[in-house]
Protein backbone atom coordinates (compact mmCIF):
# COMPACT_ATOMS: atom_id res chain seq x y z
CA UNK A 1 0.00 0.00 0.00
CA UNK A 2 1.28 3.25 -0.73
CA UNK A 3 1.92 5.85 2.29
CA UNK A 4 2.65 9.00 0.40
CA UNK A 5 -0.11 11.74 0.70
CA UNK A 6 -2.23 11.82 -2.06
CA UNK A 7 -3.15 15.06 -4.12
CA UNK A 8 -6.88 15.60 -3.51
CA UNK A 9 -9.50 15.39 -6.50
CA UNK A 10 -10.34 18.17 -8.64
CA UNK A 11 -13.10 20.64 -8.28
CA UNK A 12 -16.51 19.04 -8.72
CA UNK A 13 -18.09 19.83 -12.15
CA UNK A 14 -20.22 22.61 -11.65
CA UNK A 15 -16.95 24.49 -10.08
CA UNK A 16 -14.69 23.40 -12.53
CA UNK A 17 -17.10 24.80 -15.46
CA UNK A 18 -17.46 27.88 -13.57
CA UNK A 19 -13.66 28.19 -13.66
CA UNK A 20 -13.99 26.77 -17.32
CA UNK A 21 -16.63 30.26 -17.95
CA UNK A 22 -13.71 32.85 -15.85
CA UNK A 23 -10.56 31.92 -17.45
CA UNK A 24 -11.83 30.36 -20.79
CA UNK A 25 -13.82 33.40 -20.74
CA UNK A 26 -11.27 36.14 -19.94
CA UNK A 27 -9.40 34.65 -22.46
CA UNK A 28 -12.16 34.19 -25.08
CA UNK A 29 -12.33 38.25 -24.50
CA UNK A 30 -9.22 39.11 -24.56
CA UNK A 31 -8.97 37.18 -27.95
CA UNK A 32 -12.07 38.41 -29.56
CA UNK A 33 -10.74 42.24 -28.67
CA UNK A 34 -7.26 40.89 -30.51
CA UNK A 35 -8.79 39.22 -33.03
CA UNK A 36 -10.80 42.43 -34.10
CA UNK A 37 -7.33 44.85 -33.80
CA UNK A 38 -5.54 41.77 -36.04
CA UNK A 39 -7.87 41.55 -38.90
CA UNK A 40 -7.23 45.10 -39.48
CA UNK A 41 -3.42 44.38 -41.00
CA UNK A 42 -4.20 40.69 -42.53
CA UNK A 43 -7.30 38.59 -43.42
CA UNK A 44 -9.43 37.33 -40.90
CA UNK A 45 -9.05 33.78 -40.51
CA UNK A 46 -5.57 34.08 -40.37
CA UNK A 47 -5.85 36.65 -37.51
CA UNK A 48 -8.24 33.85 -35.85
CA UNK A 49 -5.72 31.06 -36.01
CA UNK A 50 -3.14 33.53 -34.52
CA UNK A 51 -4.80 34.50 -32.20
CA UNK A 52 -6.36 30.95 -31.72
CA UNK A 53 -2.97 29.30 -31.07
CA UNK A 54 -2.07 31.60 -28.57
CA UNK A 55 -5.02 31.63 -26.19
CA UNK A 56 -4.85 27.52 -26.62
CA UNK A 57 -1.16 27.48 -25.08
CA UNK A 58 -2.52 29.79 -22.26
CA UNK A 59 -5.80 28.73 -22.13
CA UNK A 60 -4.50 24.65 -21.47
CA UNK A 61 -1.95 25.86 -18.73
CA UNK A 62 -5.02 27.92 -16.93
CA UNK A 63 -7.31 24.93 -16.91
CA UNK A 64 -4.63 22.29 -15.73
CA UNK A 65 -3.84 24.38 -13.07
CA UNK A 66 -6.80 26.19 -11.90
CA UNK A 67 -9.83 24.41 -13.05
CA UNK A 68 -9.17 20.77 -13.61
CA UNK A 69 -6.55 20.88 -10.32
CA UNK A 70 -4.69 18.59 -12.50
CA UNK A 71 -1.53 17.95 -10.12
CA UNK A 72 1.12 18.85 -13.12
CA UNK A 73 1.84 21.49 -15.95
CA UNK A 74 0.13 20.15 -18.72
CA UNK A 75 2.52 17.97 -20.91
CA UNK A 76 2.73 17.11 -24.30
CA UNK A 77 0.02 14.79 -24.93
CA UNK A 78 -2.74 17.52 -22.97
CA UNK A 79 -1.75 20.34 -24.96
CA UNK A 80 -2.52 18.37 -28.44
CA UNK A 81 -5.72 17.36 -27.71
CA UNK A 82 -6.19 20.35 -26.35
CA UNK A 83 -5.62 21.87 -30.45
CA UNK A 84 -7.48 19.55 -31.43
CA UNK A 85 -10.60 20.97 -29.68
CA UNK A 86 -9.23 24.38 -30.37
CA UNK A 87 -9.11 23.52 -34.08
CA UNK A 88 -12.52 22.21 -33.61
CA UNK A 89 -13.49 25.52 -32.19
CA UNK A 90 -11.55 27.91 -34.81
CA UNK A 91 -13.57 26.07 -37.86
CA UNK A 92 -16.76 26.86 -36.38
CA UNK A 93 -15.83 30.57 -35.05
CA UNK A 94 -14.35 30.63 -38.66
CA UNK A 95 -17.39 28.82 -40.46
CA UNK A 96 -20.03 31.29 -38.26
CA UNK A 97 -17.80 34.34 -39.25
CA UNK A 98 -18.10 33.29 -43.42
CA UNK A 99 -21.43 32.81 -43.28
CA UNK A 100 -22.23 36.24 -41.56
CA UNK A 101 -20.12 38.06 -44.43
CA UNK A 102 -22.02 35.68 -47.28
CA UNK A 103 -25.35 36.78 -45.54
CA UNK A 104 -23.97 40.82 -44.70
CA UNK A 105 -21.66 41.86 -46.85
CA UNK A 106 -20.23 44.37 -44.51
CA UNK A 107 -21.60 43.82 -41.44
CA UNK A 108 -20.81 45.92 -38.30
CA UNK A 109 -18.29 45.09 -35.77
CA UNK A 110 -20.63 45.02 -32.92
CA UNK A 111 -22.60 42.07 -35.38
CA UNK A 112 -19.18 40.34 -36.02
CA UNK A 113 -18.58 40.44 -32.24
CA UNK A 114 -22.03 39.15 -31.36
CA UNK A 115 -21.95 36.05 -34.53
CA UNK A 116 -18.03 35.40 -33.11
CA UNK A 117 -18.47 35.42 -29.17
CA UNK A 118 -21.81 33.24 -29.75
CA UNK A 119 -20.36 31.03 -32.13
CA UNK A 120 -17.11 30.62 -29.29
CA UNK A 121 -19.67 30.01 -26.51
CA UNK A 122 -21.21 26.89 -28.12
CA UNK A 123 -17.35 25.81 -29.26
CA UNK A 124 -16.29 26.42 -25.57
CA UNK A 125 -19.32 24.52 -24.03
CA UNK A 126 -18.33 21.50 -25.97
CA UNK A 127 -14.09 22.31 -25.43
CA UNK A 128 -15.18 22.10 -21.58
CA UNK A 129 -16.75 18.89 -22.08
CA UNK A 130 -13.80 17.65 -23.92
CA UNK A 131 -11.52 18.93 -21.62
CA UNK A 132 -13.19 18.01 -18.32
CA UNK A 133 -13.82 13.88 -19.70
CA UNK A 134 -11.05 13.13 -21.82
CA UNK A 135 -8.13 15.60 -21.58
CA UNK A 136 -7.43 16.07 -18.03
CA UNK A 137 -9.95 13.02 -16.87
CA UNK A 138 -6.85 10.61 -16.44
CA UNK A 139 -5.09 13.69 -14.19
CA UNK A 140 -8.05 13.30 -11.82
CA UNK A 141 -8.93 9.64 -11.08
CA UNK A 142 -4.74 9.34 -10.92
CA UNK A 143 -4.88 12.13 -8.20
CA UNK A 144 -8.04 11.40 -6.34
CA UNK A 145 -7.91 11.03 -3.26
CA UNK A 146 -10.70 7.50 -2.05
CA UNK A 147 -13.35 8.98 -0.71
CA UNK A 148 -14.54 8.81 2.59
CA UNK A 149 -16.82 5.88 4.17
CA UNK A 150 -17.32 2.57 3.72
CA UNK A 151 -14.31 0.95 1.12
CA UNK A 152 -15.10 -2.49 -0.40
CA UNK A 153 -12.11 -4.70 0.15
CA UNK A 154 -11.29 -7.88 -1.37
CA UNK A 155 -11.87 -11.32 0.58
CA UNK A 156 -9.25 -13.33 1.68
CA UNK A 157 -8.58 -16.84 2.63
CA UNK A 158 -9.64 -16.60 6.11
CA UNK A 159 -12.90 -14.79 4.56
CA UNK A 160 -14.85 -16.85 2.02
CA UNK A 161 -17.19 -14.88 -0.70
CA UNK A 162 -20.44 -15.65 0.76
CA UNK A 163 -22.83 -17.81 -1.02
CA UNK A 164 -26.20 -16.93 -2.82
CA UNK A 165 -28.85 -19.35 -2.36
CA UNK A 166 -32.20 -19.49 -4.52
CA UNK A 167 -35.04 -20.97 -2.74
Amino acid sequence: MDDAPQTPAGPGPLASFARFVLFGGGVGLLSSGAVALLADSMPWAVANAVITIASTLLGTELHARFTFGAAHRPGWRQHWQSASSAAAAYVATSAAMLALHAVQTSPGTLTEQIVYLSASGLAGTARFLILRLVVFAADRGRNATPAPGPQLRMPTKSAPLPTLTLA
